[in-house]
């Protein structure tokens, strides 16, 4: 769950971030300026805060790889850590080195589920997102991972998730997950949380809710889905 969604422009950060630093170079994000749909699966990079740099906003890419994966060659071949479950994620090795010194904020305008419908092979698509597509965020785990063949140096994510709320339970009715929002009043606490107890209370479902409609299957979709109407409600 969560390898589908939808990320604001340079332009649409600074304006809703005004104090945040926002750059990143522009060859390595979307070349319309935002994503529409992007899959986590093309492992894009993403505007993110990381807490080592808690006043800027760059990019991260996504697919968290572990300090012992040494190339790009070698991270494709590794497992699925797209997402990572916030109810393991002290456990599990992937993630137990860095949940609890580098965790970030993911910033989207929505995201995209599949629904399961009875009697029906194929799943059906929701984009779920708030009033007038304000940006939100979304807790991550993050490495500060670098190449070994090449030296280039960068951060990797995972997006963390949690049960799903009781609107998401509906929705995503088959894994019954959904991202970890983190809101702005809980920011600041979740870039700065030093001890395992506090950061297990930040990794709590959200108690709010989206607004949401059917969308295009594009969890099942190739090719360029990066386009403003395949947001648009069928």
């Amino acid at each position: 769950m969560c390898y589908h969604t939808s990320t604001p422009s340079k332009k649409a950060l600074r304006e809703a971030f005004p104090k945040y630093h926002v750059d990143w170079d522009g060859n390595l994000y979307s070349p319309d300026e935002e994503y529409y749909h992007v899959s986590g699966f093309t492992r894009p990079w993403l505007p993110t805060t990381v807490n080592g740099k808690p006043d800027d906003i760059g990019l991260s890419r996504w697919k968290l790889l572990p300090f012992w994966v040494k190339s790009e060659s070698e991270a494709a071949k590794y497992a699925n850590t797209l997402n990572a479950e916030s109810e393991s994620i002290f456990q599990k090795a992937s993630y137990k080195d860095y949940i609890g010194k580098y965790r970030g904020l993911l910033y989207v305008n929505g995201f995209y589920e599949p629904h399961k419908v009875a009697g029906q092979k194929d799943t059906e698509n929701y984009y779920l997102y708030l009033p007038n597509k304000e940006i939100f965020t979304i807790g991550i785990v993050y490495s500060p991972w670098e190449d070994k063949e090449t030296g280039n140096r960068y951060n990797t994510f995972s997006v963390i998730t949690t049960a799903a709320n009781e609107q998401l339970e509906e929705i995503h009715n088959e894994k019954k997950r959904m991202p970890l929002i983190v809101p702005p009043d809980k920011r600041d606490d979740w870039l700065a949380a030093k001890d395992p107890i506090e950061i297990k209370e930040l990794m709590q479902p959200w108690d709010g809710e989206f607004l949401t409609h059917r969308t295009a299957r594009v969890t099942a979709m190739k090719g360029d889905t990066n386009y403003p109407e395949i947001q648009n409600e069928i």
